[in-house]
């Protein structure tokens, strides 16, 4: 059971390198009515986290990790049918090609893009199709305190 079912807030996984960026995407998110479940800062971290937790509903992956990809994140996402954005200043091009339908949010991004970005994952996965800032669905994701 995951968190759009309960009404709960959706459980997140944050996957970022810089402390500072992952320390403002946490209180973001917060604000926003996410649960951040696990920030961690690696690959190796992440898919260990994956194999000790799986319950989360998104996940938040920025693309380049101290050099590294962030692919086999995303590769076990899809594999558990769990949703996620990418984050990267590489824009789409920066996405290996067959994960190039998840949203990409471009970094720097607005809080408000962030969350959208998180929205259309988590709708996308459950097969509501594109998120609008007008669709009731994707707003119905978070907790009714949560929504703008």
């Amino acid at each position: 059971m995951n968190a759009e079912d309960t009404g709960a807030a959706p459980r997140i996984l944050v996957v970022e390198d810089e402390v500072f960026v992952a320390m403002e995407v946490e209180h973001v998110l917060g604000t926003f009515g996410f649960d951040v479940r696990a920030s961690v800062s690696s690959v190796t971290d992440a898919l260990r986290v994956l194999e000790d937790f799986d319950d989360f509903d998104v996940a938040l992956l920025d693309v380049n990790l101290r050099g590294e990809t962030v692919f086999p994140v995303a590769d076990a996402l899809v594999e558990r049918g769990i949703g996620f954005v990418f984050a990267t200043g590489y824009g789409r091009d920066g996405v290996r090609a067959d994960l190039r339908h998840h949203p990409v949010i471009a970094k720097p991004y607005w809080p408000a893009a962030l969350r959208d970005a998180l929205l259309t994952a988590m709708a996308d996965r459950r097969g509501e199709g594109r998120y609008s800032a007008s669709s009731h669905t994707a707003e119905s994701l978070l907790p009714s305190g949560s929504r703008t």
